[in-house]
């Protein structure tokens, strides 16, 4: 089994407490459907910074910005896309990046 990093774009922070507890109750189960293949729930994440190899530093989160992270594991990269597509923020116009975490 592969391990896979899923990186998560869009959304925001729940804009009321109630929000807040269906999101986390809709996430609860996504996470609860994985059973033993999520390795790491992961966490949301504030904004990012970009830097670059000249020195620059822009504060905007770049063009699509991670709003969070989970890893898993997957027989295959069609396995890992199809517990993706249970994703709770997909239903608000988020996306799951799906990525093979490489043993070095």
């Amino acid at each position: 089994m592969a391990k896979y990093l899923f990186v998560y774009h869009g959304a925001g922070r729940p804009p009321t407490k109630e929000a807040h507890e269906k999101a986390m109750a809709a996430w609860g189960a996504w996470f609860g459907s994985m059973g033993k293949a999520l390795l790491n729930g992961g966490n949301p994440v504030g904004k990012s910074w970009t830097v670059k190899g000249n020195g620059v530093v822009t504060k905007d989160g770049g063009a699509n910005p991670v709003s969070g992270y989970s890893l898993v594991e997957a027989k295959d990269y069609e396995a890992a896309a199809a517990m993706a597509k249970g994703c709770p923020l997909l239903a608000d116009s988020g996306s799951v990046e799906v990525a093979e975490v490489m043993d070095m």
